[in-house]
């Protein structure tokens, strides 16, 4: 039995379906159909139900399979990982989680020259909530993930990467887009589209308001950086966002940036990994470049 048929099951239970699971393993969904039926006939029994537009749910047995391999194949998953991490040589696969607002702006420009100097190595990044992100690390799932305003975690490792600005955003014809600067007092009252309460981010900027006595008009709460640039241009209020994250809506002109007279405001990245973890000498590499482009 392959181990990779096996990491496909607890895929397919994980993901409750067989095309997340084959888009996961870079397979095809025929694949993994072909992978689940040769683990029922040697096990005699039937371990998923996977009827036509349901989620695919193991049965009885097989989520009893299920809980049995999930740590035996993060087990030898970290086995080969500290062996590997032995070697000098950078090769083999790295698999990162990062926040919207870091993994879609920040990190490209650095993973791409990465990925041109080491062809041996397959970085698999994928994006993911905060809280998400620390779960996987703690669990063994990731090598390691990149968040924004780090926390403290006796399971983790933080290593500081660097920190980008947050600027007022707004659209052009918005009124404080007539001043060079802002004052976070200007902002008393007006509409404003945050991160949800529970993203480090917002906390943040909320503290931040807190701190100047500054009371907003909260009219959107939204997980997702591209939702809340999307409802500025839309009109529906302003945000304080990432200016990395903001390059493409400036150059097109669709928004407008201002930096804030109590700024420069400057948040901190860093990596997290779980502590005691031996990291690959592809995943060291990779972290040292990320470092070496988001200090520079």
């Amino acid at each position: 039995m392959h181990l990779e048929t096996l990491q496909t099951f607890c895929d397919v239970v994980k993901l409750g379906s067989l095309s997340l699971a084959a888009r996961r393993n870079r397979v095809t969904q025929s694949a993994v159909s072909q992978q689940l039926r040769a683990l029922e006939q040697r096990y005699g029994r039937k371990l998923v139900d996977r009827a036509p537009r349901t989620a695919a749910r193991p049965t009885e047995v097989g989520l009893v399979l299920y809980r049995e391999l999930e740590p035996l194949l993060a087990s030898f998953a970290d086995l080969e990982r500290r062996v590997r991490a032995r070697s000098s040589v950078i090769e083999g696969n790295v698999r990162v989680a990062t926040v919207y607002s870091v993994g879609l702006h920040t990190l490209p420009p650095a993973l791409k020259v990465f990925l041109q100097k080491h062809r041996e190595v397959s970085v698999r990044l994928e994006y993911r909530r905060t809280d998400q992100i620390y779960a996987a690390c703690i669990s063994g799932e990731l090598d390691f993930g990149v968040v924004a305003l780090p926390a403290r975690r006796a399971q983790l490792v933080n290593t500081p990467l660097g920190e980008d600005d947050l600027v007022l955003v707004l659209p052009p014809d918005h009124p404080l887009a007539r001043q060079k600067k802002v004052s976070l007092h200007a902002l008393r009252g007006v509409p404003f589209v945050a991160f949800d309460r529970d993203i480090p981010t917002r906390r943040w900027v909320d503290k931040a308001l807190r701190r100047e006595r500054v009371s907003v008009d909260y009219v959107m709460d939204l997980d997702n950086i591209e939702t809340i640039k999307r409802s500025v241009e839309a009109g529906l209020g302003v945000s304080i966002l990432p200016a990395q994250a903001l390059v493409n809506e400036i150059r097109a002109g669709t928004l407008v940036t201002r930096p804030l007279k109590e700024g420069p405001l400057r948040r901190p990245i860093a990596a997290i990994h779980r502590r005691g973890r031996e990291l690959s000498a592809a995943a060291r590499a990779l972290l040292e470049s990320f470092a070496a482009d988001l200090s520079s």
